[in-house]
């Protein structure tokens, strides 16, 4: 018999899906397929499918996501959320779509997703289980990644990304677009964006190490079980 638990953490995970599935379905329904070389896009992809995965076992006592992989989508999560808010440019609001006609695209994709699911890593995820190596092998898509970007870029030159009518850049983030700083800067930028990636990505097993082992509502529950004996 499922628990009440069960229940909110298999709602909790799918609405994360939710929002992060619409957030990007203009990509995902390819009205502009191009926004797939977006990190923010992809990223919210793999949130969506990797949660609605993740909430219907919890729901259906299925097999959860590998671990590796549940991983990937909270590393790319977070940052996402700090590059977004920290490196990256305002959003314009005012042309920004809204996602259910309440909350801007840019919100949900840049700010709820990644706050929702840095919250369910820490409440609702089995600790201890992250492998170190995995800092290191969370890079591996994001070489995949700018190898898209590239092959695109030299395939469709004038392709902008952005879905403005003046645009022709064909490479989603200026740090990327070595035409405009230079093959030399690209590298530089690619370079501290894999280094800060690792370092992310260590900072999530360590934390991942340090939290109990279950979930810590379980944790929490059973401690004030065992209170209430004593």
């Amino acid at each position: 018999m499922r628990t009440l638990r069960q229940i909110i953490v298999a709602i909790f995970r799918i609405a994360i899906a939710v929002f992060a599935f619409a957030g990007t379905y203009r990509s995902w329904m390819f009205i502009e397929p191009v926004r797939w070389l977006y990190f923010t896009t992809d990223t919210n992809v793999l949130v969506g499918i990797v949660f609605l995965w993740a909430g219907l076992a919890t729901l259906l006592r299925g097999v959860q996501p590998w671990r590796w992989l549940k991983g990937l989508a909270t590393l790319c999560a977070v940052m996402t959320g700090i590059v977004a808010n920290t490196i990256l440019p305002a959003p314009d609001i005012a042309h920004n779509p809204y996602t259910f006609g309440l909350i801007p695209e840019s919100y949900v994709v840049h700010i709820i997703v990644p706050i929702l699911v840095v919250l369910d890593f820490l409440l609702n995820d089995t600790h201890r289980t992250y492998r170190w190596h995995y800092f290191l092998t969370w890079l591996i898509p994001m070489f995949v990644w700018y190898g898209i970007i590239l092959v695109h870029a030299h395939l469709f030159p004038h392709q902008g990304i952005s879905g403005k009518p003046t645009d022709h850049n064909p490479y989603p983030y200026h740090f990327l677009d070595f035409p405009a700083i230079g093959m030399r800067q690209v590298a530089i930028n690619v370079a501290l964006c894999l280094v800060a990636l690792a370092l992310l990505g260590l900072i999530i097993i360590g934390i991942d190490r340090l939290l109990p082992h279950g979930a810590i509502m379980d944790y929490n529950a059973s401690s004030s079980q065992r209170s209430r004996k004593d």
